[in-house]
């Protein structure tokens, strides 16, 4: 597995960050995961994250995470870990503490808004 074969991009208008499989020869553009989110204000919900069961167990999840988590940070947002793979993984992760925020019912609220 190299670091050029897999890339993160964030999708805007659909509120979520794909994970792309170029294959060994970069010709591929497979979407193998995805990172689901809200915004409320300069804080941003991650909700639901999920990879291929046939990339499972090969750290793609935390590639995925941590790339999200790092652009949220580069464009000043705080982070609300509602996603239990991201509320599991920030704790390992201490350098991300100070991004971090407590869910709150408007965070709910806002996830509830995209997936009804």
């Amino acid at each position: 597995m190299t670091e050029k074969r897999f890339e993160v991009r964030e999708v805007p208008d659909q509120s979520h960050y794909v994970l792309i499989d170029r294959g060994p020869d970069g010709t591929l553009s497979d979407e193998i995961g995805e990172l689901s989110y809200a915004d409320v204000g300069d804080e941003r919900v991650l909700y639901h994250t999920g990879v291929s069961e046939a990339y499972s167990g090969k750290g793609l999840g935390s590639k995925l995470v941590r790339a999200v988590v790092d652009d949220v940070v580069a464009a000043g947002k705080r982070i609300v870990p509602v996603c239990p793979y991201v509320a599991a993984w920030l704790p390992k992760h201490p350098q991300y503490a100070d991004h971090v925020v407590e869910r709150r019912s408007e965070h709910g609220a806002a996830v509830k808004a995209l997936t009804d």
